[in-house]
């Protein structure tokens, strides 16, 4: 039988909430890695280990994005799982690591679950009735990004609603550190909360006048 890499989705709520198929899935590999800086589970790895059964290694940004061999290549010889919260294919990194693995010659499987792409219809708003999704990122000093203040004009041009996912930063490094002291340090989470995101929307509309 070939050997598989598993991308499997969680779920958003604790280590309970994967599917049966994903269980299964998950405890025929010998190594998991689990993708942390999109989204976040209620459980933490200690939880998700004891629950699975099998080692994780938690997969930062610069793993995925910059060594995502080191994620897939063992899956040539032994069943690999990438675990990620939500659905596997609602962010774009995801999908490049199944297209690099599948490039590979290496079998993969899509193992889906709720994201909040759907779950969002708990708000009372109809799934229908939206349009496009956007991020928003945290300002920085000399870095403030508004392409998702056109987007939501868009839709409200259109009558339709906007979901908003708001940015979480979780194991950043802390570059001035670094430059420093010549030392590795992380800086700690951060979680944008919806007063912030508010009030950067807010600083672009003062500079843009064009949503009413």
């Amino acid at each position: 039988n070939k050997m598989v890499l598993f991308i499997v989705g969680l779920g958003l709520g604790d280590e309970k909430d994967i599917t049966v198929r994903g269980l299964e899935c998950v405890r025929s590999c010998s190594s998991l890695f689990l993708e942390y800086y999109t989204s976040v589970l209620g459980a933490d790895k200690n939880r998700l280990e004891d629950f699975y059964g099998i080692p994780i290694t938690v997969a930062d940004r610069n793993l995925v994005e910059l060594n995502a061999e080191s994620i897939y290549k063992n899956a040539k010889t032994t069943n690999v799982g990438f675990l990620v919260v939500g659905d596997p294919l609602c962010a774009t990194t995801h999908v490049d690591l199944m297209l690099r693995a599948r490039n590979e010659g290496i079998k993969v499987e899509i193992i889906h679950n709720t994201s909040v792409m759907g779950a969002v219809a708990s708000c009372g708003l109809q799934l229908y009735q939206y349009g496009y999704t956007v991020s928003i990122p945290f300002f920085e000093e000399n870095w403030k990004p508004s392409s998702f203040y056109d987007r939501i004009k868009y839709n409200k041009e259109g009558g339709m609603h906007t979901l908003c996912l708001l940015d979480i930063k979780v194991s950043e490094p802390d570059y001035e550190t670094m430059q420093r002291y010549g030392k590795v340090r992380l800086l700690p989470p951060r979680f944008m909360n919806v007063n912030t995101a508010i009030d950067q929307l807010l600083e672009v509309e003062a500079e843009k006048q064009q949503v009413r």
